[in-house]
C-alpha cells in the first residue's frame, strides 16, 4: 500500500503516502492547526496524533475547542504527574491515574507519606520535565512480555491490570527515560503542549476502589489549556471552600455526624431540623396539588420482597446486613419502589383508575463505603422525594411533561435559575445488558423526548447511559458559583412491573401491564439541603432562614419592649429570637451576622417610645427606623412569596 485516502470532516477526500499521520494531515491543511493540534478523531475514536494510520480513514483533528481534548490533555497531565512523583521518589508504586470531570488524580503506593511540601516539589518537577519537551511515544508489547518487565519493575499492580484488562498485545506508554506505563492512550504528541496546571490534595484511596485491597495515596490535581482558565477555576475552588456545607454546617449548628452512632448517618440539630420540615413541608403540599397521594411505608422488609425486585442479588453489595428475625430474613430498604408497588398490586386496578400516583418522603438506607461519603452529599440514611407513577401508555407523555414542570417549578422555588438535561438512551439492544423490548424502549424514549420538546428544554443525549431498566431524564442544576449538580431525575421501568405481575383492566376487558415511571425532584432531602447550604453560603432566603429575625434590647429598660415585638413577631408566624444577653450591641449585631439571621431589630429607648424598631439586614445594612406594622408587612411578604432573596 503505498498511499492511504483520508475523508475529512467536510466531506472531501485527500491521498496521503502510507504511514502519513494525524498530524502530516494537519499540516497539509494548515500549519495553525498543526499548531493547535492536541489529538484526533479517527474512525470515530480518538488517536494520537504521531500515530500512523493504518488505511484509509475518516480523520478530525482535535484543538482547544474540543471537549474530547480536554480529557486527553488532562490524562496526559497525570502521567506528567506519574514521572515527576518517579523522578522525586524512585521507589515509588504506581496504580492507576485517569482523568475526571475536574481534572485528574493518580494512586501511588510509597510507605512515606506524601506531604503539602511534597506537592510543591512534584509541581516544580513537572514544569521542569514539561520544559524537556519529551514526547509521548506508544508502543505494543506482548502480554507475557510486559508481564515480566512489570514484575521484574517490581510494579505488581500494573501486572494485576494487564492480567485482568490486556489483550494479546497492548499498548504502552512512555515518557522520557524512567516511566512506562500500561495505557490505552491516547496522548498529546509530547509535554510542551500542556500549558496549564496545579496540583490540589492528597488523599486516601483503596486500590481498585475495595476497602479490602490495600491503602494507597491520591494526588488529585487539575489542568487547563490557559492560565486564565486555571486561575478562574482556583477562585471557584476558593469560593467553594467558604461554602463548603459541612463546615457552615458546624458554624450554624444545623447538623452534625456522630461518632458514636456511626459514619453516613445526619443527625439534624433544632436550626437545621426547622429548615428540613420547611423542605419537607413544602414537597407533600406540592403533592397534594399535584395530583399525588401521600403514602407511608415501613424501613424494613422480608429478603423475599428483594428477591422479587432483584436488589437480592443485583444490588446487594449497596444493601445492609441480613437480620434474621424470628420468622424469616429481613433487610433495611435501600429505595422505596417495591413498597408502592405492593401498595398499587393491593387490590384490582382498572383503566379509569390510572394515572395512580404514590408520593412519599421516605427513609432508605444504602451501605456506602467509607472513603465516599461527603457531608450531607453521600450518607448511609436519607430520605428521598420519592413518587412512583403507575399509567396506561397514552398517558405517559402527558405524566412526563408533569414531571419535568414539576422538577422547574422546584429549582425556581429554590432560586436556582439555571439548569441543564441529560436524556440517556440505551444502546438498541446490541449488548443485552438492558432489560423490555424495543418497542417498550421505543415508546419510553419517544415519550421522553417529546415531552422535553412540548416545554422547550434542550436534552442532551447520552447513548447507552440508560438504566438497564428504561430510559431516563436527569435534570442537572447550576450553583451560584457555576456547579453543576445532580438533583431531579425521571426514570422509566420496565423490570419491576413484569416482576410483581402489575396488571390493570384495560378498557377491552382483558388485563395489560401498567407503564411506570420513578420520579425524584430533591433526589434527597439531606443532599438538596447541602447543595442549597452551599449555594446561599448558609445566607437562607428568609422564608427558610431556621432564624428569620434576632431582636436586640439595647437596655435592660428595652427589654419589655423587646419582649413584647419579639412576642408579636412570633404571633405572625415569623421565627423570631430574642437577645436579651448582658453584651454590647455591636457584639450581638455581629454575632447575628455570622450566624446568617436575614433581619435584625435593635430596640432602644426611643423606639420603644415611638412603638418603631431599628431594622438591619445581613446584605444591605442599616435600613432605619420602621414602624413594626410595616416591617412585619414587608417581611410577612418576603416569606409569603418565597423571596429567593431579601
Amino acid at each position: 500500500m503505498s498511499s492511504i485516502r483520508v475523508t475529512l470532516p467536510d466531506g472531501s477526500r485527500h491521498e496521503y503516502p502510507a504511514g502519513s499521520t494525524p498530524l502530516d494531515v494537519a499540516k497539509a491543511i494548515s500549519p495553525r492547526l498543526a499548531e493547535a493540534a492536541l489529538v484526533a478523531r479517527v474512525n470515530g475514536e480518538l488517536y494520537d496524533l504521531t500515530r500512523p494510520l493504518e488505511g484509509d480513514s475518516t480523520v478530525e483533528i482535535l484543538t482547544s475547542k474540543n471537549p474530547e481534548a480536554l480529557e486527553v490533555y488532562r490524562h496526559s497531565t497525570a502521567h506528567l504527574l506519574a514521572a515527576a512523583v518517579l523522578e522525586l521518589y524512585p521507589e515509588t508504586k504506581l496504580g492507576i491515574g485517569p482523568p475526571t470531570e475536574t481534572g485528574f488524580f493518580y494512586d501511588f503506593q510509597r510507605e512515606t507519606p506524601f506531604t503539602p511540601e511534597d506537592l510543591e516539589k512534584l509541581e516544580a518537577k513537572m514544569w521542569e520535565i514539561q520544559k524537556r519537551n519529551l514526547p509521548y511515544e506508544r508502543k505494543l508489547t506482548p502480554k507475557e512480555e510486559g508481564l515480566a518487565k512489570y514484575r521484574q519493575m517490581g510494579e505488581y499492580m500494573k501486572c494485576e491490570l494487564i492480567d485482568e484488562k490486556a489483550d494479546a498485545v497492548f499498548t504502552e506508554y512512555t515518557l522520557g527515560p524512567n516511566f512506562i506505563d500500561f495505557c490505552r492512550g491516547p496522548h498529546l504528541p509530547n509535554t510542551s503542549k500542556i500549558k496549564a496546571f496545579k496540583l490540589l490534595s492528597i488523599a486516601g484511596a483503596y486500590w481498585k476502589g475495595d476497602e479490602k485491597n490495600h491503602q494507597m495515596q491520591r494526588i488529585y490535581g487539575t489542568a487547563f489549556f490557559t492560565q486564565k482558565e486555571l486561575d478562574e477555576y482556583l477562585k471557584q475552588l476558593e469560593e467553594a471552600k467558604k461554602r463548603d456545607h459541612r463546615k457552615l454546617g458546624v458554624e450554624l449548628d444545623l447538623f452534625s455526624i456522630q461518632d458514636l452512632a456511626g459514619p453516613g448517618l445526619i443527625f439534624f440539630h433544632p436550626k437545621g431540623g426547622q429548615v428540613r420540615v420547611l423542605l419537607e413541608d413544602w414537597m407533600r403540599e406540592q403533592y397534594l396539588k399535584r395530583g399525588y397521594s401521600l403514602v407511608y411505608t415501613p424501613h424494613i422488609a422480608r429478603s423475599d420482597l428483594w428477591k422479587t425486585s432483584g436488589h437480592y442479588n443485583f444490588y446487594a453489595d449497596n444493601m445492609f446486613k441480613r437480620m434474621e428475625l424470628d420468622d424469616a430474613e429481613y433487610q433495611l430498604k435501600p429505595m422505596n419502589c417495591p413498597f408502592h408497588i405492593l401498595i398499587y398490586r393491593d387490590r384490582q386496578r382498572s383503566y379509569r383508575d390510572l394515572p395512580i400516583r404514590l408520593g412519599e418522603l421516605g427513609t432508605v438506607y444504602r451501605y456506602e463505603r467509607s472513603g465516599v461519603m461527603h457531608g450531607l452529599l453521600r450518607v448511609r440514611g436519607f430520605t428521598q422525594d420519592d413518587a412512583h407513577i403507575f399509567c396506561r401508555p397514552d398517558q405517559i407523555e402527558d405524566e412526563i411533561v408533569s414531571c419535568l414542570e414539576f422538577a422547574a417549578d422546584t429549582l425556581k422555588t429554590f432560586g436556582f435559575d439555571r439548569y441543564d438535561a441529560e436524556l440517556s438512551t440505551w444502546d438498541g439492544g446490541a449488548s443485552g445488558k438492558y432489560d423490555g423490548s424495543p418497542e417498550q424502549w421505543a415508546l419510553a424514549e419517544n415519550a421522553l423526548k417529546k415531552a422535553t420538546e412540548r416545554l422547550g428544554i434542550k436534552a442532551e443525549i447520552m447513548a447507552d447511559e440508560a438504566a438497564f431498566y428504561g430510559p431516563k431524564i436527569d435534570v442537572k442544576l447550576v450553583d451560584a458559583i457555576g456547579r453543576r449538580w445532580q438533583l431531579s431525575t425521571v426514570q422509566f421501568d420496565f423490570t419491576l412491573p413484569r416482576r410483581f405481575g402489575l396488571e390493570y383492566v384495560g378498557e377491552d376487558g382483558k388485563r395489560h401491564q401498567p407503564l411506570m415511571c420513578h420520579r425524584a425532584l430533591y433526589g434527597s432531602v439531606e443532599r438538596f439541603f447541602g447543595i442549597l447550604l452551599e449555594h446561599y453560603a448558609g445566607a437562607f432566603p428568609v422564608w427558610l432562614a431556621p432564624i428569620q429575625v434576632v431582636v436586640m434590647p439595647i437596655t435592660d429598660r428595652t427589654l419589655e419592649y423587646a419582649q413584647r415585638v419579639t412576642a408579636t413577631l412570633k404571633e405572625a408566624g415569623v421565627r423570631t429570637q430574642l437577645d436579651d444577653r448582658k453584651e454590647k450591641v455591636n457584639f450581638k449585631i455581629r454575632e447575628a451576622q455570622l450566624q446568617k439571621v436575614p433581619f435584625m431589630l435593635v430596640c432602644g429607648d426611643r423606639e420603644a417610645a415611638d412603638g418603631t424598631v431599628s431594622v438591619r439586614n445581613r446584605r444591605h445594612g442599616d435600613l432605619g427606623v420602621q414602624s413594626l406594622d410595616a416591617f412585619l408587612s414587608e417581611i410577612r411578604k418576603l416569606i409569603d412569596e418565597k423571596t429567593p432573596y431579601e
